[in-house]
């Protein structure tokens, strides 16, 4: 049982991202130190793909993403990152996002919908991560893959409380417990990502 199921749905509010502070997942030093275009490589997009991105904000891996798949579905809970991802999107001028207001516990997508996950600094936040590596796996078709990013079990200036945080090594656990092949990427100090697919 981890961390995140203890603490239980009732501290969802405290564990979820503020959208007032949407426009600081922009900012220069971010992409300094998680350049988007060079984390989706690990993902392997490409033009064939249908791809979900859980958790999507206002687009920082959406819209890359977009760049180079055939579809993605930006999913996230809060509307009001999903308007501004709308209004990154216009300024791009990309019209293959599908938008889906949804949870993750219960993810808004047909079974077997897409062939790649992308889940940026979200999962430390879910009520249940058991119950959304499930739903993952249910969206992901036959041969999909994800990657996951997140914080570092680590004393850091930004990002959530220590105590909210899931460890790489974690992480790994509770991948391979949930039936996922996995295989890390070091990022920088305080963010890791793992590559991983249903066995």
């Amino acid at each position: 049982m981890t961390r995140i199921r203890r603490e239980g749905a009732k501290n969802m509010t405290d564990k979820r991202f503020n959208p007032e502070k949407a426009h600081s997942l922009m900012r220069t030093e971010r992409k300094k130190l998680l350049p988007p275009n060079e984390i989706m490589e690990y993902l392997g997009v490409n033009s064939g793909d249908t791809v979900a991105d859980l958790g999507a904000g206002n687009g920082y891996f959406t819209i890359p993403i977009a760049k180079n798949a055939e579809k993605v579905y930006a999913v996230d809970i809060e509307p009001k990152m999903l308007e501004m991802l709308k209004e990154n999107a216009g300024e791009e001028q990309l019209d293959n996002i599908q938008y889906v207001e949804s949870d993750l516990d219960h993810i808004k997508l047909d079974d077997e919908s897409v062939n790649k996950v992308i889940v940026a600094f979200v999962m430390h936040e879910v009520p249940n991560v058991d119950r959304t590596l499930a739903e993952i796996n249910r969206i992901l078709k036959p041969e999909g893959q994800m990657l996951l990013l997140d914080w570092e079990a680590i004393e850091t200036e930004s990002g959530p409380p220590l105590h909210h945080r899931i460890s790489s090594n974690e992480m790994i656990n509770i991948l391979e417990r949930n039936g996922f092949d996995t295989e890390v990427v070091p990022l920088n100090p305080a963010n890791y990502a793992v590559r991983a697919i249903p066995k």
